[in-house]
């Protein structure tokens, strides 16, 4: 690669190094899966018949075009922002896939049914896998050579494809005719596989604000003054998906949980009304956003002529405001004071450490309001 090091980022070697390792894992396991997969078909026998074969194949495909539309709409807008656990969890569905269709001969009578489940699972591979694979490439490009990188890393891979091919085969040749050989090789790659991935994520160290580690950036600034550089927090951050570690706990790291951003007026209650009322003739008169508290869940009504800017603020906005809720101090008064003393000392010292700091990677904002500021009071519709 042109300019390499100093072209890309320092965790980009690393997480290569993991990368490829886990993809020679992947591909290893794929001649497996594939060979039993071929198998339930009927590849090889005399009563397998050619539109049979044809058919099943095509509901598998089918159906994982299907999944993968699917899974877009619902998640498309939420994987740049979580882009470290979606990357996880897209290897775990394509190793949920080939198990699928590894265990498929073992289930004639549900054949369709397994490996069109595995297919669907694959198909968010490639979206999640596709979509957070872009967002890295721009993390790593320094000099505006992001296509650069795209090209390398697909030569890598495919270097990585014909060594994982031929390993596969030479793996599925060794192994046919003994399954507890195939189902320890495959069960041993997958773990490989698995530490591997989180190895590689673990590794990055992402200079973009996401909510989780906007969080962290923000409760350590209030607590010590200071600013923790990326690859400080990227080993304070959770990679696996928040339930599986918050669940009946509370996590001061998790605060980010707290703040709903961009809720419909609507959705509001009669209370919370009151209260939103409230802050718009007070606290946030010149804001492009309106904060309302509940039994500590901070709702962010987003103005309809909000900026990027003004949504980063608004989130930082809120995790003071629910960091100071804990506190039980007056948490309107005590957040804005905050805002007005040190919002700008936060954000210089953020760009100082090397974080981007033009927007925050959060899913979409799909619902916005209007309030038009007046002598006396605010209107909202």
């Amino acid at each position: 690669m042109q300019g390499f090091p100093s072209s890309v980022t320092s965790d980009y070697a690393s997480f290569q190094v993991w990368d490829l390792l886990q993809g020679l894992s992947t591909y290893i396991r794929t001649m497996l899966s594939t060979q039993a997969l071929l198998s339930a078909i009927g590849v090889g026998e005399k009563s397998a018949t050619v539109i049979g074969a044809t058919f099943q194949w095509f509901l598998r495909d089918l159906t994982g075009m299907l999944g993968g539309i699917l899974f877009t709409f619902s998640q498309g807008s939420n994987l740049d922002s979580n882009a470290k656990m979606w990357r996880l969890v897209a290897d775990l569905m394509n190793d949920l896939g080939m198990l699928m269709d590894l265990i498929s001969p073992l289930f004639p009578s549900a054949f369709v049914y397994v490996v069109c489940l595995g297919s669907l699972s694959r198909s968010f591979t490639g979206v999640a896998s596709g979509a957070t694979r872009a967002a890295l490439t721009q993390h790593f490009a320094l000099h505006n050579n992001a296509a650069d990188i795209s090209a390398k890393e697909g030569s890598q891979e495919t270097v990585a494809t014909m060594i994982g091919m031929a390993l596969g085969m030479l793996f599925a040749r060794a192994t046919m005719g003994h399954p507890v050989a195939i189902w320890f090789c495959f069960l041993s790659l997958t773990f490989f596989h698995m530490y591997a991935n989180y190895k590689a994520v673990k590794c990055l160290a992402l200079n973009s604000l996401n909510p989780q580690r906007t969080s962290i950036l923000l409760q350590h600034f209030m607590e010590t003054g200071q600013v923790l550089t990326p690859e400080q927090v990227s080993r304070m951050e959770y990679i696996l998906p928040v339930w599986i570690f918050s669940k009946g706990l509370k996590n001061s790291k998790l605060i980010h949980t707290q703040v709903h951003l961009g809720v419909r007026v609507s959705s509001l209650n009669h209370p919370e009304l009151v209260d939103l009322l409230h802050s718009a003739g007070s606290h946030y008169r010149k804001a492009k956003y309106l904060l309302v508290e509940t039994k500590g869940i901070i709702y962010v009504v987003v103005h309809k002529d909000s900026t990027a800017t003004d949504v980063l603020q608004s989130f930082i906005h809120a995790l003071a405001t629910a960091t100071l809720t804990d506190k039980n101090r007056s948490v309107h008064t005590e957040s804005q004071s905050w805002m007005d003393r040190q919002y700008a000392i936060f954000l210089q010292k953020l760009k100082s450490s090397g974080w981007k700091t033009e927007r925050l990677l959060s899913p979409s904002i799909l619902w916005k309001a209007n309030w038009i500021s007046e002598s006396v009071d605010e209107k909202i519709d």
